[in-house]
């Protein structure tokens, strides 16, 4: 199982300067990827610029959404926008997506927080076309450089209609940060879903976990923070998955292993540069 490290774009008015440097930290450890987390309507900093800036300044780390709010975003742009932050990279990026459930993020007019599902579904189809190299309807010229690629797409969320969407259009699947036992069960549904689909090979598996070393309690605060606006129970059992400090770090990482992950993603839950270190000398 590969381990890779969250970028903290999404703690409450996190220091953004840190992010390149985080980035560059992290490839240097060992990490296999670098993954943001993805909302609009807190004080953090957008998925797709904290990705950027990670493609700007490392050269192999991989780089994974996970996951960002693709009906949020107007389809076209937001086709153009992963193609460029995958052409900056030089091919290192990989799509996770979700549907969004928190109604304050979709702040674009005309793309509110119903239909989320079928939205996606279409949306998928015009991401593709535009990394494809076809001229959109009312456009003078394809969106993307000629010979961009077809970035990898990876999907979230708990429910069969996501494990029918990997099936059907992904490369695999983004547990949520959840317990272990949850996560064992969606991975089942899309080992299923896959296998009924007719697909060949296995679906890409990427489990999720927060962790804090030093300052446990701390981390702790800032998910529940993060997670509140979804009710008391969600943010209270996101809460409590934090591992905090090195034993709970490594049981986490076994439990991952033993329900077949594939790559685990370690979140951070502050932006203390230090803490890529902490959690490398504990899991690499």
């Amino acid at each position: 199982m590969k381990i890779g490290i969250g970028i903290p774009n999404q703690i409450r008015n996190v220091n953004a300067v840190v992010v390149p440097e985080w980035a560059r930290r992290a490839e240097e450890a060992g990490f296999s990827s670098l993954g943001s987390v993805g909302r609009v309507a807190y004080p953090g900093v957008m998925d797709t610029v904290a990705l950027a800036a990670a493609a700007g300044a490392t050269k192999r780390i991989g780089l994974i959404s996970n996951v960002l709010l693709g009906p949020v975003w107007p389809a076209l742009l937001l086709a153009k926008e992963i193609q460029s932050i995958d052409a900056v990279s030089g091919g290192r990026l990989t799509l996770g997506l979700g549907l969004g459930g928190r109604s304050d993020d979709f702040v674009v007019e005309g793309l509110g927080a119903r239909g989320t599902g079928k939205r996606l579904d279409r949306d998928i189809e015009t991401y593709k076309s535009v990394w494809r190299g076809e001229t959109p309807v009312g456009c003078d010229n394809p969106l993307v450089p000629e010979g961009s690629r077809e970035v990898p797409v990876l999907f979230g969320g708990m429910v069969q209609a996501t494990y029918d969407r990997v099936a059907r259009s992904g490369r695999g699947y983004i547990g949520a940060s959840l317990p272990v036992g949850m996560v064992a069960g969606a991975f089942d549904g899309v080992r299923a879903a896959w296998k009924e689909a007719g697909r060949q090979g296995a679906p890409y598996l990427v489990a999720i976990a927060y962790y804090a070393i030093a300052d446990a309690e701390g981390g702790r605060a800032n998910v529940h923070d993060y997670y509140s606006s979804a009710g008391t129970d969600v943010a209270g059992l996101i809460t409590s998955t934090v591992s905090g400090g090195a034993d709970a770090v490594k049981a986490t990482v076994e439990g991952f292993k033993a329900i077949g992950a594939d790559e685990l993603i370690l979140n951070p839950t502050n932006d203390d540069l230090d803490e890529i270190q902490r959690v490398a000398e504990i899991v690499l």
